[in-house]
This record gives structure tokens, C-alpha cells and sequence, in this order.
């Protein structure tokens, strides 16, 4: 009785779209797509109380990072002691409100939010595990859950550390640096995040909640192409396939996104040609200004890059320069080869298919580490500011970095990588149940 239960547990995998049937998990195991790999559901061992622990601790160092001063700047007798919350003020007093507004929303407010999401609805699943009778999970829990799932890739802590770190050896030489408790504490604040992010997968949480319901007509190693059901992107359930517009999933009610690639590539292509436009004033145009003794000089990207090399602060200079030059232009080229190839449609073979989308997920994890550039600037406006003697200022290009950073983040998040397998493409895939270790496919 219980494996033909097991065989009507089926998702769309969300980047190749073939239908697959979810096996049984066990601790550390996980189940990825027998087509192009990608993870479809995981589980940690003690899934309730590992999140549980590292999400408190993690509030508990982003109330220490936010309480305490952070770092300060001392030269020639003269002081300057900053908070992490001064940083995004520095920013709205020089008339970059929309850059303050990035900053806290990236490192302190999304991810205090994504933390007692978590904290919440990992409990909640907890108790219904532990009390079957519980009464089922309410409209404004799976908007909570939707949010939280929302907001992870805005994440960024891990890149503020970084920018951080790279502000202080850019200084290093000009002045005595003092490490505040907030800085220490924000160390142990990014490491929990990242792990406690890591450990979190959305597909597993809402089955805590909610059974997949199976879908009349589809079964295992359908997929987009079949035309018999729309994926719920938010919580894996296959919905029936309709007409009606702002059509909302059966499970989690989530909006759904038909697969309708000509509107995708067009709304792909408008995000990706902005994001190239912003990035020639980003070059172009000082990204901050450096008075030293009354006289102002403003820095562009790589005209800071050259200066740090002269310094022979080679590490350094090759950060920035991989950071906010190459990695943006690449991903642009990159974005653009892809939605080239995916305006003439896929291909019968599946490697070159499996090839694309290893681009497609490199162009994804790296487009956010360009924000390390808009994150030194935060840091250095809010630390150096002992007037006409040193001050650091915002220049007009960091604004439209960010615009560059930011566009390019969307339109990979609005590019949908099922168009590179056509229609019938599931059927030349690999079939057969693996257990790897620590991994398991099924394909049934």
C-alpha cells in the first residue's frame, strides 16, 4: 500500500520541467532530478531542531552586531567609532537613500525577517509532527512561508562581510583600525545565516504541512512540454493546467506561472538590456570621492583597482576588480549567449542542454557578489569622515552599480531554463532508481 502512495508524491523539477516521483528520504539524504541534477527536496538530520537552534542563535548575534559599535578610524589624534546601522545613515545623509534603503534591507531587516519566518513555521511543523491533531496550517502561515522562500536570495550578509573585510584592508595603511564587539559578533551572525539557510528546503517544509496532491493524467516523466499541469514554483505541487489569468496554486496559493517562454525571453531580455545600459555611468562615473587635507578626488571602479595595484595590495585589487568589472560584464555576455540559445528553442541532445544550464546556475550564484563594491563604499562613507583632514563621499556611479547588480539578479531570476528541453526530450532520459551515498534520483 505504501509505494503507490509513494509514486503519487510528483514534482516538476523547475529547471528541466520533467515530472519526477519524490522517494523516501532518510537523515543527509536528497533527491535530485535524473535529468540535469537539481536538488528537489532534501533532509537534514534532526530536520526541526538543527534550524530551530541556528536561527535563535542567529537573532541572538544580529541583536549583539546591531547593539555594540561595529569598527572605528583613528588618525593623527583625530577619531571616528561607527555602528553597523551608521553605515546605511552615512549613505541617506549624503542623498543615497535608495542605497541606505539596500543596505539594511539586504543584511539586517530581510534576514531578521527570514529568521523568524523560519523559527515559526519550523516549530509549527515540529508540533504537528510531534501532535497529529493539530489544526491545519492557516492562509496567513503559507503567506508567511511564501515570503520566506521570497526573500532568500536577497540575502546578503555573506557579501557585506566580504566588502567589510576588503574596506579594512583598503585603510589598513592609512590609519589605526579598532575592531568593535558588533564586528565579532557579526562574523558569528553571517556564519549561522549561511548555515541555517542552508540547511532550510521548501519542498520538505511544506510537506510537514501539506501532502502533495496527485494531478488526474500526469505521471512520472511528463514534463512543460506535456501540457497537462502548471508547476507551482513556491511549493513544488502540480497544479491542473488552466486558462484563467493570476491563477493561484491548489496547495500553497501562490501565483502560477504558466510556461509561456516568448513573454519570459522578451521580459529577460528588457531587465538584461537595462542592466547593460546602467553599467556604462557605473564605469564611467567616480563610484566615490576621497578628500584628503581640503582637496576632493573622485575614484571610478578601475581607476580604484589601478590604485590598489600601485599600492601593491595585489589581493585586494583582484577582488574588486573580479567583483565589480568582471563578474558583471560576464554575466551580462553570459545571460545574453543563454537567451540567445534559448530564443532557438532546445535541443535533442541533452548534454548541450545540461551545459547551458550549468551556465545558467554559475550566472545565478555569482551575480550577487558583486554588491561587495556598493558594500565598501557603505562602510568606508560611514568610517572615514574626519572632514576636510580625510572624508570619503558616495560617488553618482554607486547607484547605478547597484541598478546594474540588482537588474541582472532579476532577469536570471526571470529566465526560465526549462525552454532549453523541448517537447518529448523526457523520453531519451535516463531512467531507473540510484541511491548515491548520500543522494537519490527516481524516475519512475
Amino acid at each position: 500500500m505504501g509505494k503507490p502512495q509513494q509514486r503519487q508524491a510528483l514534482v516538476g523539477c523547475e529547471e528541466c520541467g520533467l515530472v519526477v516521483a519524490l522517494p523516501e528520504l532518510g537523515d543527509d539524504e536528497k533527491s535530485v532530478c535524473p535529468r540535469c541534477h537539481h536538488t528537489l527536496v532534501k533532509r537534514i538530520a534532526q530536520p526541526f531542531q538543527r534550524p530551530l537552534s541556528y536561527g535563535l542563535a542567529s537573532l541572538v548575534m544580529l541583536v549583539a552586531s546591531i547593539s555594540f559599535p561595529f569598527m572605528s578610524f583613528s588618525v593623527k589624534g583625530i577619531s571616528q567609532e561607527i555602528t553597523l546601522m551608521h553605515s546605511a545613515e552615512m549613505l541617506s545623509v549624503f542623498q543615497n537613500s535608495l542605497l541606505a534603503l539596500l543596505l539594511l534591507l539586504t543584511v539586517l531587516v530581510l534576514p531578521a525577517l527570514y529568521l523568524v519566518s523560519l523559527l515559526y513555521l519550523y516549530f509549527r511543523a515540529g508540533q504537528r509532527l510531534k501532535y497529529p491533531g493539530e489544526k491545519p496550517i492557516a492562509l496567513w502561515e503559507k503567506k508567511l512561508c511564501r515570503l520566506m522562500i521570497r526573500i532568500e536570495p536577497w540575502l546578503m550578509v555573506d557579501v557585506f562581510l566580504i566588502g567589510v573585510l576588503v574596506s579594512l584592508i583598503k585603510i589598513a595603511s592609512l590609519a589605526d583600525i579598532g575592531l568593535g564587539m558588533s564586528f565579532w559578533a557579526f562574523c558569528l551572525y553571517t556564519m549561522l545565516v549561511v548555515k541555517c539557510v542552508s540547511m532550510a528546503d521548501r519542498t520538505w517544509l511544506w510537506l510537514q504541512f501539506l501532502p502533495l496532491e496527485p494531478q488526474d493524467g500526469v505521471k512520472a516523466g511528463d514534463c512543460h512540454n506535456s501540457y497537462n499541469h502548471v508547476s507551482c514554483h513556491v511549493c513544488s505541487q502540480l497544479n491542473p493546467l488552466t486558462e484563467e489569468k493570476h491563477a493561484r496554486c491548489i496547495r500553497c496559493h501562490g501565483r502560477l506561472h504558466p510556461y509561456e517562454p516568448q513573454q519570459m525571453l522578451q521580459r529577460s531580455w528588457a531587465l538584461l538590456i537595462a542592466a547593460a545600459v546602467f553599467f556604462i555611468p557605473a564605469n564611467l562615473y567616480p563610484m566615490m570621492y576621497t578628500v584628503s587635507l581640503g582637496k576632493a578626488e573622485g575614484s571610478t571602479i578601475l581607476g580604484g583597482v589601478v590604485l590598489l595595484w600601485q599600492l601593491k595590495s595585489y589581493p585586494i585589487a583582484a577582488v574588486i576588480f573580479l567583483a565589480s568589472v568582471v563578474i558583471p560584464l560576464a554575466k551580462i555576455i553570459a545571460l545574453s549567449w543563454l537567451y540567445i540559445m534559448a530564443g532557438k528553442g532546445g535541443s535533442l541532445d541533452e548534454k548541450k542542454a545540461v551545459r547551458k544550464l550549468k551556465v545558467y546556475r554559475m550566472t545565478e550564484f555569482i551575480g550577487r557578489w558583486s554588491m561587495i563594491d556598493i558594500f565598501v563604499v557603505a562602510i568606508l562613507v560611514a568610517l572615514v569622515q574626519l572632514q576636510n583632514l580625510m572624508a570619503i563621499y558616495p560617488g553618482p556611479a554607486a547607484l547605478s552599480f547597484a541598478c546594474v547588480v540588482l537588474l541582472t539578479m532579476i532577469s536570471a531570476m526571470s529566465f526560465d531554463p526549462r525552454v532549453f528541453w523541448p517537447k518529448d526530450s523526457a523520453l531519451v532520459s535516463p531512467a531507473g532508481y540510484v541511491n548515491n551515498n548520500k543522494e537519490k534520483n527516481s524516475y519512475e
